[in-house]
């Protein structure tokens, strides 16, 4: 049976492309997004990923920085420099698929 266009629980298809642009989606969905993203990244080699949350108040990048550190495959990660989204946009570094 197929899922109606405007159901809200419709799964959403992403490219991937080492960059994620958290804005259309809902706080609640980030922690199972990035990790899932990331899950495709390494399965198709990327290591370096930019996530992109905006400047805003903060919230949203304090709540992937939280979800980062809790990641099992996260090796590090640290805010954009000026060329590559300042402190709107995280740069992360995934370990490599086989560890």
């Amino acid at each position: 049976m197929a899922v109606p266009a405007d159901d809200p629980n419709r799964p959403v298809s992403i490219p991937i492309t080492g960059e994620l642009d958290l804005h259309t989606f809902r706080p609640a969905e980030i922690a199972s997004l990035l990790e899932d993203y990331f899950a495709e990244c390494r399965r198709r080699g990327f290591r370096r990923v930019r996530v992109i949350h905006g400047k805003g108040t903060g919230t949203l990048r304090t709540t992937v920085e939280a979800q980062l550190r809790r990641s099992p495959v996260v090796l590090s990660f640290g805010p954009g420099d000026a060329t590559s989204g300042g402190w709107g946009a995280t740069l992360v570094t995934l370990k490599p698929a086989n560890s």
